[in-house]
C-alpha cells in the first residue's frame, strides 16, 4: 500500500504534507503534490496534515477520484521525467 494526492489539492498545494513526511517522498507539481509510489513507506504522518483531505491510502481513494492513483504514477514515470527536464533545461 501507499498513499495517493488526489484532486482536492489542486490549486491549493498546501505543503504541510510534505513537512511532516518522514521520507521526503511528497513532490511538488504543477497542479499539486504528488506522492512518489516508490519511496513512500506507508506511515500515513501525511494524511492527517493534509487540510483539503486529499491524502487517501491507494485503496481507499473515493471513486470519483479513482484516475488519481494513475496520474499519480504517471508524475514519476520515466518517460514524464525525462520530458519535465528538458524542458526544465530549455526554461533556462
Amino acid at each position: 500500500m501507499t498513499y495517493v494526492i488526489a484532486e482536492p489539492c489542486m490549486g491549493t498545494k498546501n505543503a504541510s504534507c510534505a513537512t511532516v513526511c518522514p521520507v521526503d517522498c511528497i513532490y511538488e507539481g504543477d497542479d499539486q503534490y504528488y506522492i512518489n509510489p516508490d519511496e513512500c513507506i506507508d506511515c500515513g504522518a501525511c494524511e492527517p496534515e493534509c487540510p483539503v483531505t486529499a491524502i487517501f491510502a491507494d485503496d481507499s481513494v473515493p471513486e470519483q477520484w479513482a484516475q488519481d492513483t494513475q496520474k499519480n504514477a504517471n508524475f514519476f514515470s520515466p518517460a514524464v521525467q525525462r520530458t519535465r527536464a528538458s524542458n526544465n533545461r530549455a526554461a533556462t
